[in-house]
């Protein structure tokens, strides 16, 4: 196949979506598939197509600080991205992407798009996470954007269960992102010299206000054993200051932050005691999947917009979202259980094996196969229906267009929607 993503931003490792878009990509070229990708991104590489950064007017501040990317949209270089592609992917309801799916509708070109960026993400950063309007707000306006869609990629089974609440019409194939097969227990991993004697203690991803830092930082500050607790974060971010702070304020030991190259993660994973993550956004969390793959035992906020307590495999690895002093006594019960410690890394072992990125990969090119296959029964239909009106005398034409419009707004009503042009098959019968 010749896929190509649509992406403002790939391959940069402090985006998650970003970063998972460049290892889909890769695996795909193992598999003999061709890849082009349409981003604001600066990388290298066969099948880039570099596109303008676009600006957007008063919030371009937020965007900076949180390490976004959108892309201005030019129709030359769209064009020239997807012309031949067998099916185009977007990975963002953005500008670009809208663009993207005009021209691709145009030419012909299959298309689907993932669902990986969630309202509450937007509305955390810009402090009005409890205006619950705005985030139903948001929901809605993505519908507009992906109802266009017969076939929606989503991370999680979370996710289809709110799309399916938002009345979204498209197919919900949930297919996990994936972990790759580089990330797993290092027995030679090196602890740094300054965790002698400390219990290490991670999370991993981006320093913004959804993740919830600062939850974490307050729990270690309340555990019996704070004063032998190392606790690292690993990523970067707009409030990174701000955690240092807290930190400076509350821990016995220096907070750590690094943000980390994949084998510096792998080294840490490797090397730490306990992994938690106290996001309360997070439509998977490839974060807290690396973290069990090297076997790090994760305990993990039981937030209502967050899919990552999925991978909670008793109570023990779960703690009530926000609230520091749940997650301080469970740190301590990890503390003072070792043994049940080590029981449960093997299990995690054993359970992340359904997460390997490869097998992923072959979930998603069966979708993408499904979509090509319609989209070819789709132009068959419209050819099949330009022939038949063009032997029809006017009158009938009239009725026919007439006829057509109550069938689809009969599948509106019923909140459908007719993505392979169906109704001239209900005619010709």
């Amino acid at each position: 196949m010749i896929i190509t993503f649509v992406m403002d931003q790939f391959g940069e490792t402090s985006n998650g979506t970003a970063c998972t878009a460049l290892r889909f990509a890769q695996i795909l070229k193992e598999k003999g598939h061709e890849v082009r990708v349409l981003t604001a991104s600066k990388v290298d590489g066969d099948g880039i197509f570099t596109l303008p950064e676009w600006k957007l007017p008063v919030f371009q501040y937020i965007i900076d600080r949180n390490g976004i990317k959108f892309a201005e949209p030019d129709e030359k270089i769209i064009t020239e991205a997807i012309a031949g592609s067998d099916i185009v992917h977007m990975l963002m309801p953005f500008k670009l992407q809208r663009v993207t799916k005009e021209i691709a509708d145009k030419l012909g070109v299959a298309n689907m798009a993932a669902f990986h960026v969630q309202p509450e993400n937007i509305t955390y950063n810009i402090k009005l996470n409890k205006l619950k309007p705005l985030n139903v707000f948001l929901y809605k306006k993505f519908k507009k954007f992906f109802d266009g869609f017969s076939h929606i990629h989503c991370p999680s089974e979370m996710l289809r269960e709110i799309l399916n609440k938002y009345k979204y019409r498209s197919a919900k194939h949930v297919i996990s992102n994936g972990v790759i097969s580089d990330f797993h227990g290092n027995p030679q991993a090196v602890r740094p010299t300054e965790w002698e004697g400390k219990y290490v203690i991670v999370m991993s991803g981006r320093l913004a206000r959804e993740k919830r830092q600062d939850v974490l930082i307050k729990a270690v500050a309340k555990s019996k054993y704070a004063d032998k607790i190392q606790l690292v974060l690993c990523g970067q971010g707009h409030i990174r200051r701000k955690l240092e702070k807290l930190g400076e304020k509350l821990l016995a030991n220096p907070l750590q932050i690094k943000f980390c190259s994949k084998e510096e993660l792998i080294n840490i994973f490797s090397s730490a005691d306990l992994y938690v993550h106290a996001s309360e956004v997070e439509l998977e969390a490839i974060s807290c999947m690396e973290a069990f793959f090297c076997g790090l035992v994760p305990v993990i906020a039981d937030a209502k917009m967050s899919a990552t307590k999925q991978f909670a495999l008793s109570d023990r690895n779960i703690f009530r979202a926000g609230d520091s002093s749940d997650l301080a006594a469970k740190i301590d019960w990890f503390i003072e259980h070792p043994e049940e410690k080590e029981k449960m890394s093997a299990e995690y072992l054993e359970y992340s094996k359904q997460f390997r990125i490869e097998a992923c990969v072959d979930k998603m090119l069966e979708v993408f196969q499904t979509v090509i296959d319609e989209n070819e029964r789709k132009k068959q239909n419209i050819k099949r229906e330009e022939e038949y009106v063009a032997s029809l005398s006017g009158k009938e034409k009239k009725k026919y267009f007439s006829e057509k419009k109550k069938y689809l707004a009969a599948l509106d009503r019923q909140g459908k929607t007719d993505y392979m042009e169906t109704f001239i098959e209900t005619v010709e019968k």
